[in-house]
């Protein structure tokens, strides 16, 4: 087993290093992303009443033309680029039940159609909404989609906000069209916003979440994908005090909003990885026990990057399509 995992180990690395497009930006506390008010006061205040944080005014300006399906963002952002949201639209023929896919940071525009195809294959209608500032939302200049998790505090949360709201007109949209059974499918960064959007949206009935952790910070300052995030936050705060600046996009300050309700999920973790440590996993999987709140688990015994490579690819991909198939039945 120690083999074994020193080799997955190394080929975390070695997956990891193939990127060699990060930058380490400097520290900016990004008060302009909040409006300008106070940290500490906007945090207070959004924690206070997050459902009016996550609040949001619906639009009907959607545009559907061949599967790409486009409309303005909830949450404007200086980029104009970032400001239209773009999902691609793979229903499966007479499926009342949907899910909208959010997958991982720095996806490109076909990450997760694999999945959403497979979808399709157990009659499930899949929407793959693009992130805030990745793909077709990047801003020029830009290589990686570093505006969704950087060492700007205020424009990571401004980011992650608006990734909820754009996922939650997404949920309008499928509505409209008449489905009646909604899930979410999130991976890594999509994991977290989809566990953020189905704390605050009733309408979601089932839900998998690839990769978990409690805090958006403990993942920033620990993982082998975000070293150089940290290179630039460490400048300007340790770990508490960005725990407390981003518990704002924490799964933490939410998942007792999940109490009482019907939610159905799939907790998938990686037994060995290095992006979304173990420990930060099982501190999720031990409150989802703790609380009583209905849910599986499923643990493979992989790494972040290799999540994505087979055979780990195809458990993962034939379980959480199976767990949705079950739950979003009428």
């Amino acid at each position: 087993m120690i083999l074994y995992r020193r080799a997955i180990h190394r080929l975390e690395h070695r997956l990891a290093a193939r990127d060699r497009s990060r930058v380490i930006r400097p520290f900016e506390w990004g008060l302009e992303w909040l409006g300008g008010e106070p940290l500490d006061r906007h945090v207070k205040t959004a924690l206070a009443d997050s459902d009016r944080y996550f609040a949001y005014d619906r639009t009907a300006d959607y545009r559907l033309e061949g599967e790409m399906l486009s409309f303005p963002s909830p949450l404007e952002t200086p980029y104009p680029e970032n400001n239209t949201v773009w999902a691609r639209y793979l229903p499966a023929p007479g499926s009342r039940r949907a899910v909208v896919l959010l997958p991982q940071w720095n996806a490109d525009a076909a990450g997760h159609l694999g999945l959403a195809r497979l979808l399709n294959w157990f009659g499930i209608t899949a929407l793959r909404m693009s992130l805030p500032y990745h793909d077709r939302r990047m801003p020029a200049g830009l290589q990686r989609a570093e505006y969704n998790v950087s060492s700007n505090v205020g424009r990571t949360i401004h980011a992650c906000r608006q990734a909820v709201v754009d996922a939650r007109a997404c949920l309008d949209w499928l509505e409209d069209q008449g489905y009646e059974n909604l899930g979410l499918l999130g991976s890594s960064l999509g994991s977290c916003i989809s566990l953020l959007l189905a704390a605050h949206d009733r309408r979601v009935r089932a839900a998998v979440f690839n990769h978990i952790s409690m805090w958006f910070a403990d993942v920033v300052w620990t993982g082998l994908s975000t070293q150089h995030v940290r290179a630039g936050l460490e400048k300007g705060l340790t770990l508490r005090e960005l725990r407390r600046c981003w518990s704002v996009i924490s799964p933490a300050s939410y998942l007792d909003r999940l109490e009482g309700r019907d939610l159905r999920s799939l907790l998938v973790w990686a037994t060995h990885d290095l992006s979304f440590l173990p420990k930060y996993s099982l501190r999720v999987l031990a409150h989802y026990r703790r609380r009583q709140l209905p849910h599986r688990t499923l643990s493979i015994p992989c790494g972040h990057y290799t999540l994505a490579r087979a055979p780990f690819k195809y458990i993962d991909g034939v379980s959480v399509a199976w767990f949705l198939h079950r739950n979003l039945r009428p």
